[in-house]
């Protein structure tokens, strides 16, 4: 058995995608998964299963399922517990600036983005940079102004081209039992 972190795509963002975690629950539970656990709202599971079924195989099952059965379009971003925690143990963000006024995130990407992407990717006007991207992880500075804030997860899906979700590091870090 393999304990997986599953991070659903536009879940419950502004009134899109909106989906009670209990019903949530249910259809992973439903799929024969074991040890199902909701956190926050904005589509995070945890669960164990079998670790013999491909990735790609069971987020389609999962997005499948989700689909027929609660009504919601979505993307399911799979990644292992294990990798959730060497993420957190590697601590991508290390020395960036930290304070008040900037938020930390983790674009969890679909595939590996084109490759040639040098870093950092700007986005001066929405207060927005892509400081790193390692693999399947894109990193995420977000500095708000008394002007305006973007949020990261259009930019990171317009300047990678590839599907993300986007989880504030506080959420990751209490994912991984660190926080």
């Amino acid at each position: 058995m393999r304990e997986y972190v599953a991070f659903l795509r536009a879940v419950n963002v502004g009134g899109r995608g909106v989906l009670k975690m209990e019903s949530l629950e249910r259809a992973f539970l439903g799929l024969g998964f074991t040890a199902v656990k909701t956190y926050l709202a904005g589509g995070n599971v945890l669960f164990t299963a079998a670790g013999d079924e491909p990735e790609a195989a069971m987020a389609g099952r999962i997005e499948a399922c989700l689909r027929d059965t609660l009504g919601i379009e979505t993307t399911v971003l799979l990644r292992t517990r294990r990798e959730i925690e060497k993420l957190v143990r590697r601590d991508p963000f290390g020395d960036e600036v930290t304070g008040r006024n900037i938020e930390r995130y983790v674009a969890f990407l679909y595939k590996k983005p084109k490759t040639g992407l040098e870093t950092p990717i700007v986005s001066a006007g929405d207060g927005l940079e892509i400081f790193s991207i390692e693999g399947r992880e894109a990193f995420v500075l977000r500095r708000r102004s008394a002007v305006r804030y973007g949020f990261p997860g259009q930019f990171v899906e317009t300047k990678l081209g590839v599907a993300a979700t986007t989880r504030n590091w506080r959420t990751v870090l209490r994912i991984a039992g660190k926080k």
